[in-house]
C-alpha cells in the first residue's frame, strides 16, 4: 500500500515576508541626473565586477531610463572609457 502524501499545512502563524523597500529609479527621482557616455562614474554603478550591466529588477531603473544607461554602457566601451571585463588589462 502507498501512503499517499499530501501537503500538510502548519496551522501556526504566518510567516511574513520581510520588509522590503519599493525601489525607485534614481533617474525619475532627481531630475538633474543625466545619462551621459562620456560620465563613466556614474555608468560604473550598474556594472557589475565581471562588467555585466546590472538588469532594472535589481537596480531599479525604470524601462526608459535602463535602455538610456544600457545605451551609454555600450557607447562608453566602444571608446575605452569602461573596460569591457574587470581584467581587461593593456599589455
Amino acid at each position: 500500500m502507498s501512503e499517499e502524501r499530501t501537503p500538510q499545512r502548519s496551522s501556526g502563524p504566518r510567516k511574513r515576508r520581510p520588509f522590503q523597500r519599493r525601489k525607485v529609479c534614481r533617474f525619475c527621482a532627481d531630475k538633474d541626473l543625466v545619462i551621459d557616455y562620456k560620465d563613466p562614474r556614474v555608468l560604473r554603478s550598474f556594472i557589475t565586477e565581471r562588467g555585466k550591466i546590472i538588469p532594472r529588477r535589481i537596480s531599479g531603473n525604470c524601462s526608459k531610463h535602463q535602455r538610456e544607461i544600457t545605451e551609454a554602457i555600450k557607447r562608453a566601451r566602444n571608446i575605452a572609457l569602461i573596460p569591457i571585463a574587470s581584467k581587461h588589462v593593456i599589455a
